[in-house]
């Protein structure tokens, strides 16, 4: 297969499809390799890197789309880069598409097949190409959330950790998945004092059981979450519905509960974010505030770390790639149903339940099982 890796252009995007040892890899199985120049510069992989890898280069983007059949990327395509999708394409990456409708039509009007890494499951129903950017979200979090909780950042003037005699800052983590669990390592790390808030009384239980007497866990009800926000420094939002739109936990009436100065870091705003009061916000600018709390609810966090999240990120998405540029889309879907379970878009049609369900008036066709 014909396999090309565009250079990202979303704001502040280094990370990079593929390293050169994955397309290495790729172009050893005999798959043609494009990759567009100074695509992985920002991590410090050169033009040089990719050719001894076996790829060849091309000028920009237009012309890896037009060389390639499978296009491998880290964030979803941005207007331009959709607008150089054709029927023949099949894109692998993280997509969103629930939080994202034009780009859901666009991927419609391409007639592109669509992978979202996202939606990719295991046979133990967990998610394993989200899991790895989940585990750098979680734990930027909390250090985004600790610098702006600083004063001359506009924050409260809280060190997370306390010092002795002075009480730690106290952490809400709403959200007991991948991205809130690697969040409280790090908070717990910093000797915060830690509530992880869920929904599921058995992930309540492992979580208690994995942290003992490090944390608190309490159950998400409304009641307990505006108890949080009174008493919290810093609220992470870890909320996840696979697929579909992040849930509004947190309505701006209950946002006024919090004191003047304080942060909530947004994990899930890719997702349309879990708090009423979230948008997206670049790296450029990644805080605004609201009634006096900080919002940091930037888009693609772990590419501020692009270089670590790169490699894990490959880590978790070459197999799915081999597995594609091997047998083919179709075929690769038909063997694995968890890779099936990140078709998103394909022939014009919405394919994935949760997306068709935030947009119930544009076409949708599921995947035959």
């Amino acid at each position: 297969m014909r396999i090309g890796v565009p250079k990202e252009i979303k704001n502040h995007e280094y990370r990079v499809g593929l390293t050169p040892s994955s397309v290495a890899h790729l172009a050893a199985r005999g798959h043609e390799m494009f990759v567009e120049t100074k695509a992985g510069m920002g991590i410090d992989f050169s033009d040089d890197d990719y050719v001894a890898a076996g790829a060849k280069i091309m000028p920009d983007a237009k012309s890896v789309f037009e060389a390639a059949d499978m296009i491998v990327k880290v964030k979803e395509p941005q207007p331009q880069e959709v607008a150089m999708l054709e029927p023949r394409h099949i894109l692998y990456t993280y997509l969103h598409l629930a939080a994202d409708r034009p780009q859901t039509e666009g991927l419609i009007e391409s007639g592109a097949t669509c992978i979202a890494y996202e939606t990719v499951t295991s046979p133990a129903g967990t998610l394993p190409l989200l899991k790895p950017m989940s585990e750098v979200a979680g734990r930027m979090a909390i250090q985004a959330g600790a610098h702006y909780l600083e004063k001359e950042q506009g924050g409260r003037g809280i060190l997370l950790g306390g010092v002795p005699g002075v009480n730690p800052g106290k952490v809400a983590i709403i959200g007991g998945g991948v991205a809130g669990i690697n969040a409280a390592m790090m908070a717990t790390g910093m000797r915060a004092d830690v509530t992880i808030y869920d929904i599921n009384p058995d992930r309540l239980a492992e979580l208690d059981l994995h942290f003992g007497s490090t944390i608190k866990t309490q159950y998400a009800s409304k009641p307990m979450i505006e108890r949080a926000l009174e008493e919290s420094h810093l609220v992470i939002g870890a909320v996840l519905v696979p697929g579909a739109a992040a849930p509004k936990i947190v309505s701006r009436d209950m946002l006024k509960k919090m004191k003047r100065g304080c942060v909530i870091v947004d994990i899930a705003i890719d997702q349309g974010g879990c708090f009423e009061t979230s948008k997206p916000t670049t790296h450029d600018d990644p805080v605004y505030e609201v009634d006096g709390i900080i919002h940091y609810c930037v888009a693609n966090m772990p590419g501020a770390v692009a270089r670590t999240s790169t490699f894990a990120l490959n880590n978790a998405t070459l197999p799915g790639a081999v597995a594609i540029a091997d047998k083919g889309a179709e075929l690769a879907m038909a063997t694995d149903p968890h890779l099936a379970n990140g078709l998103n878009v394909s022939d014009g049609k919405i394919r994935h339940a949760a997306v068709a369900e935030a947009f119930p008036d544009l076409p949708y066709e599921p995947v035959a099982a």
